[in-house]
């Protein structure tokens, strides 16, 4: 992939998607794919307009005299039952409402000079917008955005934000795909954010879901029983993208990825759970995604972020070798060793890992740990190459909204790991190769959980209760445990970030915001291991090398997770570049993080790594 610095002209028109509502001089066009359907109509403000039906399954047509702010929907037959556009823009009253006719064109954007994000360089957070602040709206959470940019985070990967039922959610039960939920705001307020963002220097790219749809006010296959396949996913049915005539539904959620580049310029987007986007066409449907997302762009520079459970790396290898030319990968294998070491906690997907200084080490080095070998959990190979990936195309976290959640308790890292392991841990990630990631309120030690919440209502949330208990037993120790209900509004409230928390732990911000400067100014950890990575540990105590230009520009990493250690004299990665030996940089015993002090200086007679820390040296010449 080309990660060449963004070119200098604006975003580029597009053409309007193909669904959906578009205004026009004098009146609005509308369509809809529903090929079940001999006949469509339009309603529009209660008035029924017939639709002229296409060889490929949609419903078209113009209605004159509709503006902006108009209400409508369609109705099949002579059916008086109204139902959402699938495509809408806007339903203010969510997805059982009527949908609402948007202008796009009217925002007035400050960002003619923003040129996008590339992927080096890139400190992402990831943020759900109702539970950041305690108004949980997209103005609320702009007035936020500075303290981000504050600390050195650059992307801001927002939780999804299509239309969902009920007051309060994660996002992933969405069924308008096209529609910014209204709990947060009207869409302009969406823009609004992303504008602020860009005046601040960051980006904002979205998480989409193109796995499953959710199952309350998902109405599609009402208009098409082929949206799905006839078999199921842990989430629902899935998506088909492969069988009998597919080309509308392909549409459908390609132009929804251009959809929110192009008008909310969104700066890429993360796929969720995308081994459950199955298709054996000849072009996978992630590559047609990422094209058209990429085209929605035009001259403005995008990323593209895939989670992916077995950690597939084709997914970012180019179209024409048979990938689907993705930016980066989550790399759960960090996340789940770091978690084994931050807490002791070795059960169900965290039985393959031991939490060594080892695994910390060959991870920021080597990228994934399991790169095609058995998982004695799985019970099947895990994992592909990426020896030859550079790293920072993998991201790297200590934790994020699903791994906080199946704590059980919604409790974060920082409430469970030993606070000077957890610097230690967090500087490993911070200050290696890979792109990071943080969680919001992880730079303040947030003490408010992450819970499941999902505000369902009869069958369905009784299915969301036994869906959440069952997905925990999993974990032995959570069996028989008093889960918090997640259809209950307290459960939701009570993972509300508290701000205050950010001026009462200033070491923690501290911590955070000296480690991004560091990776941002430093000439050597800006490369990104570019220059070549090596790694070798010892028992509990493990070094990752990063090269320079030559060898006195090296830096030195060094993870000790066991007590106060002297340098093993066999570890031939800790020898000095040359006769000057090596300095200290940066200690994450520093007392200004809340340590014990920082160590003698490197080859004196008592230089010693002390226990649970991490520390950065830099080559010393003698030139």
């Amino acid at each position: 992939m080309n990660h060449e610095a963004a070119r200098d002209t604006a975003l580029t028109p597009e053409p309007p998607m193909a669904y959906g509502a578009h205004l026009t001089d004098g009146g609005c066009g509308f369509c809809v794919w529903a090929p079940d359907h001999a006949a469509v109509s339009v309603v529009v403000d209660g008035r029924r307009h017939p639709l002229q039906r296409g060889p490929d399954g949609t419903h078209s047509g113009t209605v004159a005299g509709i503006v902006a702010g108009a209400r409508y929907g369609f109705a099949f037959g002579e059916s008086d039952k109204v139902l959402a556009d699938p495509a809408s823009r806007s339903q203010p009253d969510g997805p059982h409402g009527l949908s609402a006719v948007i202008d796009p064109t009217t925002f007035a954007w400050t960002d003619a000079a923003w040129r996008g994000v590339d992927l080096p360089g890139q400190v992402i957070m990831e943020v759900h917008v109702g539970t950041f602040t305690e108004p949980g709206t997209w103005a609320a959470a702009a007035e936020r955005l500075p303290e981000l940019a504050d600390i050195g985070v650059t992307v801001i990967e927002m939780m999804p934000v299509n239309d969902f039922p009920g007051r309060f959610g994660w996002g992933y039960d969405g069924v308008g795909l096209y529609a910014p939920v209204a709990l947060y705001g009207e869409p302009d307020d969406l823009r609004r954010f992303v504008d602020r963002a860009h005046a601040l220097g960051l980006g904002v790219i979205l998480d989409v879901v193109y796995n499953h749809l959710g199952p309350d006010g998902n109405f599609l296959p009402q208009f098409g029983k082929s949206i799905f396949h006839d078999r199921r996913n842990d989430w629902g049915d899935v998506l088909n993208f492969d069988e009998g005539e597919v080309a509308a539904i392909r549409r459908f959620f390609i132009d929804n990825a251009a959809y929110w580049v192009r008008e909310f310029h969104f700066d890429g987007l993360r796929l969720d759970a995308t081994q459950e986007i199955h298709d054996t066409s000849p072009v996978h449907v992630i590559a047609e995604i990422a094209a058209a997302a990429r085209t929605a762009a035009g001259d403005r520079s995008i990323i593209l972020v895939a989670e992916n459970e077995p950690q597939d790396s084709r997914l970012l290898a180019p179209t024409d070798a048979g990938g689907c030319g993705l930016d980066a990968l989550w790399n759960d294998d960090f996340h789940h060793a770091a978690h084994v070491a931050l807490t002791g906690r070795r059960e169900a997907y965290y039985s393959d890992y031991d939490g060594s200084a080892r695994e910390i080490a060959d991870s920021l080095a080597f990228g994934f740990l399991m790169q095609g070998q058995r998982s004695s959990w799985q019970k099947n190979p895990r994992g592909t190459p990426v020896l030859r990936t550079e790293p920072m195309r993998l991201v790297s976290f200590l934790e994020n909204h699903d791994q906080v959640a199946n704590s059980g308790d919604g409790r974060r890292i920082s409430a469970m790991a030993q606070p000077a392991r957890l610097r230690a841990l967090t500087a490993a990630m911070l200050l290696g190769p890979q792109t990071p990631m943080l969680w919001q309120g992880q730079e303040f030690a947030a003490s408010t959980p992450f819970l499941f919440f999902a505000d369902h209502g009869g069958a369905v949330g009784e299915g969301a209760r036994k869906g959440r208990r069952e997905f925990l037993t999993q974990f032995p120790s959570l069996i028989g445990a008093d889960l918090d209900d997640p259809v209950a509004e307290d459960t939701f409230r009570r993972c509300v970030l508290d701000w205050r928390e950010r001026e009462r732990n200033v070491r923690s911000v501290a911590l955070h915001r000296d480690l991004l400067r560091l990776r941002r100014e430093d000439p050597v950890l800006r490369l990104q291991g570019a220059a070549g990575v090596f790694a070798s540990s010892e028992r509990d105590l493990a070094v990752v090398r990063l090269l320079g230009e030559d060898a006195a520009d090296d830096r030195l990493i060094v993870v000790n997770l066991g007590p106060d250690a002297k340098p093993p004299v066999s570890m031939p990665l800790i020898a000095p570049p040359d006769r000057e030996g090596w300095r200290l940089l940066w200690s994450s015993e520093d007392p200004a993080y809340g340590g014990g002090g920082t160590p003698a200086e490197p080859f004196s007679a008592d230089w010693r790594f002390p226990g649970n820390s991490t520390l950065l040296f830099a080559g010393v010449t003698s030139r």
